[in-house]
């Protein structure tokens, strides 16, 4: 694509960044797929996996943070908006991991993946609209509409195969997980540099899921793989993921990152293909590229006017 040969990512920091970015949508793209497994050979609810993931990446995180310590200078000072805005990413982020993981539980990890990745970027558009971020212009409100037709076809084909109420369901949480999704972005894009907000992300969700998991019992795998992969959900397409992401976008333009984190949903979709069984019908394949094109068309449009990065939560 030749906005993606701009001058912003001529630079070697710039393509060093960007690759970074490449290698997290790529890692991020493998967290349906690990979660099924998990399921699969364990007895691991969608809750108990929420609740792993968000702890042992906030315990990778926080080793990560203590080992940089001596690379930090003056510490931010943590004010009240500052703090609500870290409640709000750990409450988001907590609904986000359950909600996601409930989703593929019922629709399987092409359509929750699909379906969370395409409607957040559009869910995050509105809420900035009704944040006083400005109105969407012309071409958001058509992204919009050609989203929500291609969300419209890919879940109601899918349901109409079989299993309708399952996958209504299910794209119904994963519609909650991109909301969860846009309070992480939204809240976490107003925190100032230097607050480490993923950690605070991930160990908030995990407190905030802490009591639920004890009081319906929290279940620990005893099958060495589960245990295997579970740890891979936590360390790769979480902690490393987002630290990967989040460095590679402080020389790469906002719009080209989001228009390469759509490897997720694509990664995501093949894996569950290939190691899964899982098909889509060729309409509900043509409802998944529109809701992406959707979402890629505006970004593409976004880059063309402002290059400038956007702070990630």
């Amino acid at each position: 694509m030749s906005t993606l040969s701009s001058p912003a990512l001529s630079s070697p920091a710039s393509s060093r960044g960007f690759l970074l970015v490449v290698l997290a949508a790529l890692c991020w793209g493998t967290a349906g797929l690990s979660g099924r497994l998990i399921a699969d050979r364990s007895d691991l609810s969608a809750l108990d996996i929420a609740w792993y993931r968000l702890a042992i990446g906030a315990a990778a995180l926080a080793v990560a943070w203590l080992a940089t310590a001596r690379r930090r200078t003056a510490a931010v000072p943590l004010t009240r908006p500052v703090a609500v805005r870290l409640a709000l990413v750990g409450a988001g982020l907590g609904a986000y991991q359950l909600a996601f993981f409930s989703a593929v539980e019922r629709a399987g990890v092409s359509i929750a993946t699909l379906v969370a990745l395409g409607l957040a970027p559009l869910l995050i558009t509105v809420g900035g609209t009704l944040l006083g971020h400005g109105r969407p212009n012309r071409a958001t409100l058509v992204a919009l509409t050609v989203a929500l037709a291609g969300l419209t076809l890919l879940v109601g084909v899918s349901a109409g195969a079989d299993t309708g109420t399952t996958v209504l369901l299910g794209a119904l949480m994963a519609s909650g997980s991109a909301l969860g999704y846009a309070v992480v972005t939204l809240a976490g894009s107003g925190v100032p540099a230097g607050v480490p907000v993923t950690l605070a992300g991930f160990a908030g969700g995990a407190l905030l899921l802490t009591p639920v998991v004890l009081a319906e019992g929290l279940s620990v795998p005893s099958d060495g793989a589960a245990l295997a992969v579970l740890l891979y959900l936590g360390l790769v397409p979480s902690a490393l993921a987002y630290g990967l992401f989040f460095t590679g976008v402080r020389t790469v333009p906002g719009a080209v990152a989001s228009i390469v984190t759509l490897l997720e949903p694509l990664t995501a979709t093949v894996l569950a293909t290939a190691f899964l069984g899982e098909r889509l019908a060729p309409a509900a394949v043509a409802g998944g590229l529109l809701l992406l094109a959707a979402v890629a068309g505006l970004y593409v449009r976004q880059l063309r006017r402002s290059p400038e990065p956007v702070a990630g939560a």
